[in-house]
C-alpha cells in the first residue's frame, strides 16, 4: 500500500499494541499450536445507522491479508440497519485475528459520528453544516470524527487533516482570541483581509466586544464587499445565539446596504436547536456543530467467526454459517 494514503493504518496498529491483549494471546497460542484455520468473520451493528469507518477498514486488511483472501462490505456512506452484516472476511485466521479490536473501532466511531452528523445535515434542510468539533476529542482523533462528520453530509470540517481525509477543503477563519488580540474586531478584520489568502472566506465572528448587529454593521463598512459573512456565537451568558438574534443582524445588514453578507451560526447546535432557527425563518445560511457530532454515542459492532474451514460454526445464540446480504460488495 502507497504510504500517501490517509488512511494507512499506523505502526501501532498494525503491531497489535491498540488491540485488546487477548487476541495477542490468542495469536500467541494458536501459533505454538500450529493452528491457522481459514476463518469467516462477520460483523454487524447494534443498531441503524450511516456506516462510515469503511475505508480505513480496507486500508487495514488490504495491508495484512495475504493473496486470496476475500472481504466484502458495505459501502461508505450507507445506511444500515440493526444487526445487518456489514462486513464479512475470509482468510486464515491469524492474518487478522489480532485486528479485530481496530475494525470494531474503527466502524463504531465513524458510524456513531456520521449518524449524528446526518441528523444535523437533515435539520438544516439544505442550509450547510460544518463539523467544529475537534476540539472535543483526542487529536489522534479528530481527523477521523471531521471524515465522518462529512460522510455524514457536512459541507466541510475544521481540520486539515480531516479534510483531506474527506478529499474536502479545511473551514474556519478566526477564533476569539485573535479578536482579543488585536483589541477590536474591526482591525482584526482588517488584518485577517490583508493577510490571509484571498481564496479564504472573509467571515468575520462579530460576538466578542459589541452587540453583534453593531459590529456586523461596523465591520460590514469596513471590508465593503470583501466581507463574505459573520459568524454569531454568543456565549450562553448572554442568551446564546437566538432566532431572534439571526433576524436582528439581518435586519441591521440589509437597511445599511450588505444585503450580501451571510450569517453562519454556532455554539452548542444540535438538530432540534437547528430545527428552531428553521422552523422560526430565521435567515441563516450555515452551522457549526460541534460536541453534538463529536461526542455522540458510538454504534457498537459485533464480529462473530460463522465459518471453520468451510464448515459452518458460531457461539450460542448465534446463527452459524454466513449470512446472506445482497448488499455487500467485494472489495479484496
Amino acid at each position: 500500500m502507497s504510504s500517501d494514503d490517509p488512511f494507512a493504518p499506523s505502526p501501532q496498529v498494525l503491531s497489535g499494541q491498540t488491540t485488546d491483549v487477548y487476541f495477542l494471546r490468542t495469536q500467541q497460542v494458536l501459533g505454538a499450536a500450529g493452528l491457522n484455520p481459514i476463518a469467516v468473520m462477520e460483523v454487524f451493528p447494534s443498531r441503524e445507522g450511516l456506516l462510515c469507518g469503511m475505508r480505513e477498514v480496507d486500508a487495514l486488511l488490504r495491508e495484512v491479508l495475504p493473496p486470496g483472501a476475500e472481504v466484502w462490505a458495505l459501502a461508505e456512506g450507507k445506511r444500515m440497519s440493526a444487526k445487518e452484516v456489514v462486513l464479512r472476511i475470509k482468510a486464515p485466521y491469524l492474518s487478522y485475528a489480532i485486528y479485530e479490536t481496530a475494525i470494531l473501532g474503527m466502524l463504531a466511531g465513524g458510524t456513531g459520528w456520521a449518524t449524528a452528523a446526518a441528523e444535523c445535515v437533515e435539520a438544516a434542510a439544505g442550509i450547510p453544516v460544518i463539523s467544529f468539533g475537534a476540539r472535543h476529542v483526542h487529536p489522534h482523533a479528530a481527523p477521523y470524527m471531521d471524515y465522518a462528520a462529512v460522510v455524514g453530509g457536512c459541507s466541510s470540517c475544521s481540520t486539515p487533516l480531516g479534510a483531506r481525509l474527506a478529499g474536502t477543503e479545511p473551514s474556519g477563519t478566526m477564533p476569539h482570541a485573535m479578536i482579543i488580540c488585536f483589541g477590536d474586531t474591526v482591525e482584526a478584520a482588517l488584518a485577517f483581509d490583508r493577510y490571509v489568502e484571498p481564496e479564504v472566506s472573509r467571515t468575520v465572528l462579530v460576538d466578542t466586544f459589541l452587540d453583534e448587529a453593531d459590529e456586523s454593521v461596523r465591520v460590514a463598512r469596513a471590508l465593503g464587499e470583501s466581507l463574505q459573512a459573520v459568524r454569531l456565537d454568543t456565549p450562553s451568558e448572554l442568551g446564546g445565539v437566538t432566532p431572534d438574534l439571526v433576524r436582528r443582524v439581518r435586519s441591521r445588514l440589509d437597511s445599511e446596504g450588505y444585503p450580501h453578507v451571510r450569517i453562519f451560526v454556532s455554539g452548542g447546535m444540535t438538530p432540534d436547536r437547528i430545527r428552531e432557527f428553521q422552523e422560526n425563518r430565521a435567515l441563516v445560511d450555515g452551522y457549526g456543530v460541534g460536541s453534538y457530532i463529536s461526542g455522540a454515542r458510538p454504534n457498537d459492532f459485533t464480529a462473530d467467526l460463522k465459518e471453520i474451514n468451510g464448515h459452518p460454526v458460531a457461539k450460542r445464540g448465534r446463527t452459524p454459517g454466513t449470512t446472506q446480504n445482497p448488499r455487500l460488495q467485494r472489495i479484496v
